[in-house]
Protein backbone atom coordinates (compact mmCIF):
# COMPACT_ATOMS: atom_id res chain seq x y z
CA UNK A 1 0.00 0.00 0.00
CA UNK A 2 2.83 1.81 0.75
CA UNK A 3 4.29 1.63 -2.80
CA UNK A 4 0.96 2.34 -4.40
CA UNK A 5 1.03 5.71 -2.89
CA UNK A 6 4.39 6.98 -3.44
CA UNK A 7 4.05 5.95 -7.05
CA UNK A 8 0.77 7.90 -7.30
CA UNK A 9 2.52 10.65 -5.53
CA UNK A 10 5.55 10.65 -8.16
CA UNK A 11 2.88 10.50 -11.11
CA UNK A 12 0.87 13.62 -9.78
CA UNK A 13 4.70 15.45 -9.30
CA UNK A 14 5.42 14.50 -13.07
CA UNK A 15 1.62 15.67 -14.45
CA UNK A 16 2.53 19.13 -12.87
CA UNK A 17 6.12 19.70 -14.12
CA UNK A 18 4.73 18.37 -17.89
CA UNK A 19 2.35 21.59 -17.16
CA UNK A 20 4.72 23.68 -16.25
CA UNK A 21 6.09 23.32 -20.14
CA UNK A 22 5.31 26.48 -21.79
CA UNK A 23 4.90 24.61 -25.83
CA UNK A 24 2.20 22.35 -23.73
CA UNK A 25 -0.06 25.25 -22.03
CA UNK A 26 0.43 27.37 -25.12
CA UNK A 27 -1.21 24.28 -27.03
CA UNK A 28 -4.31 24.42 -25.86
CA UNK A 29 -6.48 27.20 -27.83
CA UNK A 30 -8.55 28.42 -25.17
CA UNK A 31 -5.89 29.34 -22.92
CA UNK A 32 -3.66 30.80 -26.16
CA UNK A 33 -6.85 33.01 -25.99
CA UNK A 34 -6.36 33.69 -22.22
CA UNK A 35 -3.11 35.03 -22.80
CA UNK A 36 -4.36 37.23 -25.60
CA UNK A 37 -6.94 38.53 -23.40
CA UNK A 38 -4.35 39.17 -20.34
CA UNK A 39 -2.40 40.75 -22.75
CA UNK A 40 -4.02 44.46 -21.63
CA UNK A 41 -4.90 43.78 -17.96
CA UNK A 42 -5.14 42.42 -15.42
CA UNK A 43 -8.33 40.01 -14.97
CA UNK A 44 -9.94 37.51 -12.11
CA UNK A 45 -10.87 34.51 -13.20
CA UNK A 46 -14.22 35.22 -13.08
CA UNK A 47 -13.63 38.40 -15.93
CA UNK A 48 -11.93 35.81 -17.69
CA UNK A 49 -14.94 33.46 -17.59
CA UNK A 50 -17.14 36.28 -18.96
CA UNK A 51 -15.39 36.12 -22.32
CA UNK A 52 -15.79 32.17 -22.63
CA UNK A 53 -18.60 30.02 -23.23
CA UNK A 54 -16.98 27.67 -20.11
CA UNK A 55 -17.51 27.09 -16.89
CA UNK A 56 -15.46 29.02 -14.37
CA UNK A 57 -14.06 25.98 -13.06
CA UNK A 58 -13.21 25.08 -16.38
CA UNK A 59 -11.46 28.78 -16.66
CA UNK A 60 -9.64 28.46 -13.39
CA UNK A 61 -8.34 25.33 -14.50
CA UNK A 62 -6.63 26.69 -17.44
CA UNK A 63 -5.46 29.78 -15.72
CA UNK A 64 -3.81 27.37 -13.07
CA UNK A 65 -1.49 25.50 -15.57
CA UNK A 66 -0.91 28.74 -16.74
CA UNK A 67 0.21 29.87 -13.97
CA UNK A 68 1.98 26.69 -12.70
CA UNK A 69 4.37 27.10 -16.28
CA UNK A 70 4.67 30.57 -15.73
CA UNK A 71 3.15 32.33 -18.51
CA UNK A 72 0.41 34.09 -15.67
CA UNK A 73 1.28 35.51 -12.32
CA UNK A 74 -1.18 36.49 -9.60
CA UNK A 75 -1.56 39.43 -7.44
CA UNK A 76 -3.92 39.21 -4.45
CA UNK A 77 -6.00 42.27 -3.33
CA UNK A 78 -8.76 41.18 -0.61
CA UNK A 79 -10.80 38.63 -1.59
CA UNK A 80 -9.39 39.05 -5.18
CA UNK A 81 -6.76 37.06 -7.38
CA UNK A 82 -6.06 38.85 -10.16
CA UNK A 83 -3.75 37.58 -12.79
CA UNK A 84 -1.68 39.04 -15.84
CA UNK A 85 0.60 37.69 -18.16
CA UNK A 86 4.77 37.21 -17.76
CA UNK A 87 5.95 37.86 -21.01
CA UNK A 88 9.21 36.97 -20.65
CA UNK A 89 8.07 33.52 -20.22
CA UNK A 90 7.14 33.70 -23.63
CA UNK A 91 10.50 33.53 -24.82
CA UNK A 92 10.99 30.79 -25.15
CA UNK A 93 8.56 29.88 -27.31
CA UNK A 94 10.37 32.88 -29.27
CA UNK A 95 13.87 31.37 -28.92
CA UNK A 96 12.87 28.14 -29.90
CA UNK A 97 11.16 29.26 -33.23
CA UNK A 98 13.94 31.69 -34.29
CA UNK A 99 15.91 29.97 -36.26
CA UNK A 100 12.41 28.62 -37.88
CA UNK A 101 11.86 31.76 -38.82
CA UNK A 102 14.50 32.04 -41.29
CA UNK A 103 13.87 28.86 -43.15
CA UNK A 104 10.04 29.77 -43.86
CA UNK A 105 11.78 33.34 -44.82
CA UNK A 106 13.86 31.44 -47.77
CA UNK A 107 10.96 29.57 -48.56
CA UNK A 108 8.21 32.43 -49.29
CA UNK A 109 11.21 34.01 -51.11
CA UNK A 110 11.66 31.08 -53.57
CA UNK A 111 7.79 31.07 -53.78
CA UNK A 112 7.86 34.73 -54.75
CA UNK A 113 10.20 34.27 -56.99
CA UNK A 114 8.56 30.99 -58.48
CA UNK A 115 5.04 33.02 -58.53
CA UNK A 116 6.35 35.90 -60.45
CA UNK A 117 8.12 33.93 -62.65
CA UNK A 118 4.72 32.58 -63.63
CA UNK A 119 3.07 35.65 -63.71
CA UNK A 120 5.83 36.80 -66.29
CA UNK A 121 4.83 33.71 -68.24
CA UNK A 122 1.31 34.15 -68.31
CA UNK A 123 1.79 37.75 -69.42
CA UNK A 124 3.85 36.67 -71.87
CA UNK A 125 1.69 34.58 -73.70
CA UNK A 126 -1.11 36.55 -73.18
CA UNK A 127 0.72 39.57 -75.28
CA UNK A 128 1.82 36.63 -77.55
CA UNK A 129 -1.79 35.24 -78.30
CA UNK A 130 -3.03 39.36 -78.47
CA UNK A 131 -0.36 40.22 -81.24
CA UNK A 132 -1.01 37.19 -83.11
CA UNK A 133 -4.90 38.29 -83.36
CA UNK A 134 -4.12 41.83 -84.00
CA UNK A 135 -2.37 40.09 -87.55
Amino acid sequence: MNSTWLHEKKNRKHMIETRRDVFQAIADPVRREIIGIMVHQELTPGDVAEQFNLSRQAVSKHIQILTECGLLKVQIHGRNYFYSIQPEKLSEVYDWLDPLKDIWEARFSQLDQLLKKEKDKKQKTILKINSTKKL
